[in-house]
């Protein structure tokens, strides 16, 4: 039986996420986009998403013949979603269907979102929809892409870019850092960490950090920053510096620094910014209506602070915030 959806059909008002399957995708990719997009939320007491799965052939041999998928639904699919994630797969030189591509274009022509993960961003660029827009992809396939698509403004070194209608990410587990992003603009902060404590994965990570981040194995047992940034989380209304940070790690600021490079491709400051604006969208979420307190609460120190940087980071201010993701809303 042909597969539909992963929700009941009588949620016609939630947002559909629909998958392209081609011949030859990738498996972790699209798993990917099932965990983040695919799976009920009781947790969360509602359905974030109608999930579907499509492809141009009833049969469809997966990456190096791993296995076949049989079931899913045919591509007119793609033509019902508000959000379509396209076909990512190793083989990138080879053309992507026409019909595949032509899916694609006509799903940009009606307004949908779309998605390309890792090498789904020469799918993208393939359909001719990134033309003069900002992308990524995987940082071994860069000289190819740009040979291949010099009007694509490529940026080869982040994890995921974030174009508005149109998003990339970097290879392999970027995938779930650009979906929990993609929760978290549409559903909230609350909910993407919800979702990522299921995920047991890190609940944000910027788009701008660096695809390639060096993990040696570290010749001591306390290089880890773990401990000190969970030290940091439970005290984020605190005046928190690099330089305590450094302290409480029992290590210099420079080499405090390097670690942050290494570990998690940011900076320290960087990083306590974003776990700070992190939690001041948790506190509007749950009711907070106080710009003032939130931004104290959260370490941001002022209102206007406050407002600065989520209108940075989000794209819209404190009130629009509330208004969208506010308690009432759910």
């Amino acid at each position: 039986m042909a597969q539909e959806s992963s929700h009941p059909s009588s949620t016609t008002d939630v947002h559909r996420v629909v998958v392209i399957v081609d011949e030859n995708s990738n498996p972790f990719e699209l798993g990917c986009a099932t965990e983040v997009f695919g799976l009920r939320r009781p947790e969360i007491g509602r359905d974030l998403y109608d999930f579907r799965l499509c492809s141009p052939e009833p049969r469809t041999l997966m990456r190096d013949g791993f296995f076949t998928l049989t079931g899913v639904g045919e591509l007119d699919a793609a033509d019902t979603a508000d959000t379509l994630i396209v076909p990512n797969r190793p083989d990138i030189e080879v053309p992507r269907r026409a019909a595949v591509l032509d899916a694609v274009r006509r799903a940009h022509a009606r307004g949908a979102r779309l998605i390309g993960f890792c090498s789904g961003a020469f799918t993208l660029a393939e359909a001719g929809v990134l033309d003069g827009r900002r992308a990524t992809a995987h940082w071994q396939w860069a000289d190819s892409f740009r040979r291949r698509f010099p009007s694509v403004r490529l940026e080869a070194d982040v994890l995921f870019v974030d174009d508005g209608d149109i998003l990339t990410s970097a290879g392999s587990a970027a995938a779930l850092d650009l979906g929990l992003h993609v929760v978290r603009r549409d559903h909230g902060a609350e909910v993407a960490n919800s979702v990522s404590r299921r995920l047991v994965f890190a609940a944000h990570r910027d788009g701008g950090q660096r695809q390639f981040v060096k993990r040696p194995m570290p010749d001591l047992a306390d290089e880890s920053l773990a401990p000190v940034l969970a030290w940091a989380q439970r005290r984020l209304d605190e005046p928190l510096t690099v330089s305590g940070l450094a302290a409480r790690a029992a290590v210099s600021p420079a080499t405090l620094h390097r670690r942050f490079q290494a570990q998690l491709g940011t900076t320290p400051l960087a990083w306590l910014t974003g776990e700070r604006l992190a939690l001041a969208c948790r506190l509007i979420e749950r009711g907070e209506s106080r710009f003032e307190v939130v931004a104290r609460r959260s370490g941001l120190g002022t209102a206007a602070n406050l407002r600065t940087l989520m209108r940075r980071e989000t794209g819209i201010t404190p009130s629009a915030y509330r208004r969208r993701f506010g308690p009432e809303v759910h």
